[in-house]
């Protein structure tokens, strides 16, 4: 423990040290995007104002990296309608195979109490909404945990363990490990959307809260960076909301700290999860 402190002491010294500021632009950003604490307004503003906003870095040369596999339960063919080729989709095909089967083995699908309590009714009517936040450019292919994009464009990040793993634990207990997966595969920005509220932060990369609930904003001003229900209320269009979206990210990204940020937010959480791993035929070693 102690040699791990002074370590990261030494490092910090010398990044204070040789820290330089340079011109950078959005084709050298990645950003991640994941809801939690869905609501019938994640689907109808804030996932697709996130959406539009990887539209928008998408064709500026950026990365945009979505996840939550589990939450496209029911949406089989029109993930695979957006793959950039065939190989592509069938790499979809065999994510969505795997999730699914993952959450038949748990008994557990992902949606929750809240969610129902927020308005909405089914695992596929979260799924679309879940969905909504990918944009609508075409998916460049699958990553996974740790797996750094090979080229710009939109990517799905797989999270969910592979099959011989799937009994060991949840793919995603909690919100904080899968914005810490985003943050493994290279996203130095995370927009979060919730509906209900979360009070979640990182303590890694600066995460960006986006709401589609006018009424969760107001209540949570201090920890929520944008409102999308400004859409909802007819005060904005969703063009207008994602660019105001795609301002805010390039404030944070040029160094203004975000809610959390600045709130001193640094929830985290670190999942055992094996992927790519060849077989466990020949047993557990210690």
């Amino acid at each position: 423990m102690s040699r791990g402190k002074s370590a990261l002491q030494s490092l910090r010294e010398q990044m204070a040290k040789d820290s330089i500021r340079v011109p950078m632009s959005w084709a050298d950003l990645t950003v991640g995007a994941e809801c939690g604490g869905s609501d019938g307004t994640s689907g109808l503003s804030g996932n697709p104002v996130v959406g539009r906003f990887f539209d928008h870095l998408v064709d500026k040369g950026g990365t945009a990296v979505f996840e939550e596999v589990v939450e496209m339960i029911g949406l089989q063919d029109v993930l695979r309608s957006r793959a950039a080729n065939e190989a592509v989709a069938r790499e979809l095909d065999e994510t969505y195979r795997k999730a699914e089967a993952y959450c038949k083995a748990v008994r557990q699908y992902s949606v929750s109490p809240g969610n129902f309590a927020g308005g909405l009714t089914t695992i596929e009517e979260k799924s679309m909404g879940a969905f909504a936040k990918s944009g609508s450019r075409a998916i460049q292919g699958v990553l996974r945990v740790s797996q750094q994009a090979p080229a710009p464009g939109l990517w799905l990040l797989d999270s969910v363990p592979d099959d011989h793993f799937m009994q060991f634990g949840y793919t995603n207990p909690n919100d904080t490990e899968g914005i810490m997966d985003l943050i493994s595969v290279g996203a130095q920005i995370v927009l979060f959307v919730t509906g209900r509220g979360s009070v979640i932060g990182s303590p890694v990369a600066p995460l960006i809260k986006v709401t589609g609930n006018s009424t969760t904003y107001e209540r949570m001003r201090e920890d929520m960076d944008f409102n999308a229900g400004t859409v909802l209320s007819g005060e904005m269009t969703l063009d207008e909301s994602a660019l105001n979206l795609l301002a805010l990210v390039g404030e944070v990204a040029s160094g203004v700290p975000s809610k959390p940020e600045a709130l001193g937010h640094r929830e985290y959480f670190l999942m055992y999860k094996h992927q790519d791993t060849p077989s466990l035929a020949a047993g557990c070693h210690a």
